[in-house]
């Protein structure tokens, strides 16, 4: 049975409701030896632990999307057939625009909300330049099969899980694709095409989104396999200025690395609760040395820029998760580089899907400034293809709501890399 599928989770239900009644039924029957008798009871109770504990642990994962399979709790999933050499610019020379486009074949996904909205699909991709195989989720917009919009080529937004996490959980705990699709309906949101790729690569270890020859070439694998395939297979618009990553927790960091580093594959990012130095997850590959982490910080690659890179960062967080990170990096910006930084009160869920669940309609809209190529609600102008001058945090007697809403910023925390 599916780790995460109904089948196994009534089948939990089942097992923790009859360890709960045998101990009713037969703690005064149990006939035998006093040594028995106590073992056998003994037993019971364990059995009723056990399958207690099974049942929130499959409650928490489905609810989290924390494993999506058997092989990603017990450690045995691997996803790297090769990890060569790739080089600083992630393609090992290889032209990879050029590369023959391949038709992926595409199922339906299965899963709790992966039917909602339309339905996700799914598709197991071998990459040719990154040497991962794995799964990559794919959400269209209510505008794409509409024949009004068949010359339409349409922005895309990668979607990047935590750590660890299912390339699942935006659409099954998130929600992303319920929640955006009546905006893009209405207009307040651009109709982006959805991706979400496996990140989660290796067994029981974080990629940290890095190249590292030998072992893993996760930031080719998210920058340049996943995009190819998108522009092989769907009207979708091309790098940078039609691309921009997403992910909460080490996604966020993934996405804010993966932005800064390769501006000409992204033109913005969204980070929720992450940070800038790997060792933020210490399970992270990248945390492995001084030089990884520097190469893999996006306050680092940002600070060690001549030209400042034309990308923008909407950065959310509460104080001491994702909030200083976000502060850092927007002291250092400078034009063209656009760096929103939100504070978030604790009161408002902690590093949880409860806090970046509700965020996603506002991160959304302010994406559709960004790279959507229209006004979106609680906005005025025109997007001129252009970041907008970059603000300064400040709560200016703003309200509890504004804060939540992503429409402050606080300042005063401590400033730190």
């Amino acid at each position: 049975m599916s780790l995460t599928g109904t089948p196994f989770l009534y089948t939990t239900i089942l097992l923790a409701v009859v360890a709960l009644i045998l101990p009713l039924v037969l703690w005064s029957r149990v006939r035998g030896p006093k040594a028995l008798r106590a073992a056998t009871r003994v037993l019971m109770l364990l059995f009723a632990q056990g399958t207690a504990i099974t049942l929130v642990f499959v409650l928490v994962n489905n609810s989290n999307n924390l494993y999506d399979n058997w092989a990603d709790l017990l450690g045995t999933g691997n996803h790297v057939q090769q990890a060569a050499n790739l080089g600083a610019d992630g393609t090992g020379g290889i032209a990879y625009k050029k590369l023959p486009k391949v038709q992926q074949k595409f199922t339906p996904a299965d899963g709790p909300g992966m039917h909602a909205a339309g339905g996700v699909k799914v598709t197991q991709l071998k990459g040719r330049v990154s040497g991962v195989n794995a799964e990559v989720y794919v959400w269209l917009p209510p505008q794409y099969n509409d024949p009004a919009y068949k010359n339409k080529k349409f922005p895309v937004v990668e979607l990047l899980s935590g750590y660890p996490g299912s390339a699942k959980a935006w659409f099954g705990s998130l929600k992303v694709h319920e929640q955006l699709e009546p905006l893009m309906k209405s207009g307040q949101v651009a109709p982006f095409i959805l991706v979400s790729p496996r990140t989660n690569l290796i067994a029981k270890i974080d990629t940290g989104c890095a190249n590292i020859p030998g072992t893993v070439n996760a930031d080719t694998w998210l920058s340049i396999d996943v995009p190819k395939m998108i522009t092989d297979n769907f009207r979708a618009e091309s790098a940078p200025d039609g691309w921009a990553a997403a992910g909460y927790s080490a996604g966020a960091h993934c996405a804010a690395k993966l932005a800064v580093a390769h501006p000409d594959r992204y033109r913005a990012a969204i980070s929720l609760s992450g940070y800038n130095d790997p060792i933020g997850e210490r399970n992270s590959l990248a945390a492995g040395s001084i030089e990884l982490r520097r190469a893999n910080n996006p306050y680092y690659i940002l600070k060690n820029y001549r030209t400042p890179p034309k990308v923008a960062l909407y950065i959310s967080g509460e104080n001491g998760d994702g909030y200083q990170a976000g502060v850092a990096l927007e002291q250092i910006a400078k034009p063209p580089t656009y760096v929103r930084v939100v504070f978030l009160p604790r009161s408002l869920g902690g590093h949880s899907m409860a806090l970046w669940r509700p965020q996603v309609p506002t991160v959304f809209e302010w994406l559709t400034m960004e790279i959507g190529h229209g006004s979106s609600a609680g906005h005025t102008g025109t997007h001129t293809g252009s970041p907008i001058t970059p603000r300064s945090p400040s709560t200016g007697g703003s309200t509890r709501a504004e804060l939540a809403s992503g429409t402050a910023s606080r300042a005063g925390a401590a400033r730190k890399p």
